[in-house]
């Protein structure tokens, strides 16, 4: 049934286990955030430009997943050769202060976590 594929089976209510693991993967904050900030549509290109580390077999699948989600729109015009645009859907631009938030965050905590982590690591040899 197309509903278990799409909705973990598991925890079928839990909206951090069906929302969340769809945009928490390495890639799809990344795009959102690079759609976001053209400020209109990009070619697949042009996203690839911006995220020069990301396969073009993981800028496909995660782009069709954001589009999936409703937050990612893909224009096709029909043109010789065919012109693809995308773009962040209005769901999407209501869930990018929220990421641009745990950027924020990330940058005000990364030192001490990295510390943290080296501290951390560094305990676990001793042992």
């Amino acid at each position: 049934m197309l509903k278990d594929v799409l909705i973990d089976p598991h925890y079928p209510n839990c909206p951090i286990r069906n929302i969340l693991s769809r945009i928490s993967d390495r890639w799809s904050m990344l795009i959102l955030l690079t759609l976001d900030a053209a400020g209109g549509s990009m070619r697949y290109s042009e996203i690839a430009e911006k995220i020069p580390d990301i396969s073009q077999k993981m800028l496909t699948v995660t782009l069709r997943s954001l589009e999936a989600d409703g937050l990612v729109s893909r224009q096709v015009y029909a043109e010789v050769p065919p012109r693809v645009e995308y773009s962040v859907t209005d769901r999407a631009k209501t869930l990018v202060p929220h990421i641009n938030t745990l950027v924020d965050w990330a940058m005000q905590n990364l030192n001490a976590i990295l510390a943290d982590r080296q501290a951390y690591a560094q305990k676990r040899k001793v042992k």
